[in-house]
């Protein structure tokens, strides 16, 4: 699923393009218990029911692709009877009206789910029907498919915080009656996938709110599909599998670690105004052999990182946008000009010295001499020509004439003339 696909999508999630069919919902406390579970026709819910319930809907379809949002393949072995995609297509075709199948997806989340706490699980029936498109992005009245989905949000339910409120029926103020509220989703899925305006029954899209410690086990025991790294997972662990390498604390694997950073921030491909958003490419060993070399890495270091890359992450090779902080990105660039900075200083003071001491033919021998000069004049151009020398008292003397509104200074002092 792209960017446009689930747009798409989530634009309907509207109360006047809605066409949920149907939702159920399972109530689970923290020792796994099913304590209430619900079954509602969505359409019939009350207008401040129905928008809470979209809310929650839409952000199973919110985020980043390849970061809240990453699309998981079933393998072979789940498509066979018995396999979690075959599942789902009966849960799918059941249109959430079969309460033993409801109940069994239930369990299957509730045993593979790690999570501490109270937590509802939702899962909306829908069917979508899929209007043809011309070549210029035009519909034309004219179904080309139905899209028949389910999306499921597990969402944690939290004990509101204690504090003092008005007590309406003792009309007093005293502690608040503390309630359990639904947040929300923190983990999602929407089956089968919706890939290029039409159904895949082969992915699954799935949904993580927390990007760092997304629930790999409930994509692998849960959907049945194999475990991907979230980008956050992917940059944070480039960044350990580097450090480890070049070491850290120190100004040199700093200084490193930047313009590491700073030469991938370079490998991303930015779309010209007129072109959409497209899918980053992957980056190779080669690419990243060439990263690490012009950031200063030994070929024994960078063999050492390539090695490690590849057993990480396999086939699932990140982007260069995956594996950028532009915090980092930004910290190396005013690391950089400040050193380009402290270039310049160097290089004007080295100019300076070499005004203080200027090399000079004195020799009637024709043999070269070095010596100082004993006066240094500088003056704006336009008094140059006003310049020149004169015997005063038998003392040869430079002349430089002064206007009353002008000022000199001798050596850095100011002086009165």
């Amino acid at each position: 699923m792209n960017k446009k696909d689930i747009l798409e999508i989530k634009r309907r999630f509207k109360k006047e393009a809605c066409t949920f069919t149907r939702m159920c919902g399972c109530y689970v406390d923290a020792d796994h218990n099913k304590i209430t579970k619900i079954g509602e026709t969505f359409l019939n819910l009350e207008d401040e029911e129905f928008y809470k319930y979209l809310e929650i809907a839409k952000k199973v379809l919110s985020g980043t692709i390849g970061n809240n949002l990453l699309e998981l393949e079933f393998p072979l072995a789940e498509e066979a009877a018995g396999g979690r995609q075959q599942f789902l297509m009966g849960l799918r075709e059941s249109k959430l009206k079969n309460d033993d199948l409801m109940d069994t997806f239930y369990d299957m989340i509730i045993d593979s789910y790690d999570y501490v706490g109270n937590y509802l699980i939702l899962i909306f029936h829908d069917a979508y029907d899929v209007m043809t498109k011309t070549s210029d992005n035009d519909k034309l009245d004219e179904s080309e498919e139905v899209y028949e989905y389910l999306l499921c949000a597990i969402c944690p339910v939290n004990l509101t915080k204690p504090g003092l409120g008005y007590r309406e029926d003792e009309n007093r103020i005293g502690p608040r009656i503390r309630d359990w509220v639904v947040g929300a989703p923190d983990t999602g899925f929407v089956f089968p996938a919706f890939t290029d305006r039409s159904t895949d029954i082969h992915s699954v899209m799935f949904y993580t709110r927390d990007t760092k410690t997304p629930h790999a086990e409930f994509m692998e025991s849960g959907l049945g599909c194999g475990a991907k790294f979230t980008a956050t997972e992917k940059k944070l662990t480039f960044q350990n599998i580097v450090k480890d390498v070049i070491g850290e604390d120190d100004e040199e694997s700093d200084a490193m670690f930047l313009d590491i950073q700073g030469n991938l921030s370079g490998l991303i491909e930015v779309p010209a105004e007129d072109e959409e958003e497209k899918e980053q490419a992957p980056l190779t060993l080669t690419d990243i052999a060439s990263v690490l070399s012009d950031s200063g890495l030994s070929e024994e270091q960078t063999a050492v990182i390539e090695k490690t890359y590849e057993d990480t992450f396999g086939e699932d090779l990140p982007s260069a946008e995956h594996l950028v902080d532009p915090k980092l990105v930004e910290a190396n660039a005013k690391r950089k000009e400040k050193l380009e900075l402290v270039e310049q200083v160097e290089s004007l003071k080295h100019q300076l010295e070499e005004t203080r001491s200027i090399p000079v033919d004195d020799s009637d021998d024709d043999v070269p001499a070095v010596k100082t000069y004993d006066v240094i004049i500088r003056v704006k151009p336009e008094k140059v020509g006003q310049i020149h020398s004169d015997t005063i008292n038998g003392q040869k003397c430079l002349i430089i004439p002064m206007d009353e509104n002008e000022h000199a200074a001798v050596n850095g002092v100011n002086t009165t003339i």
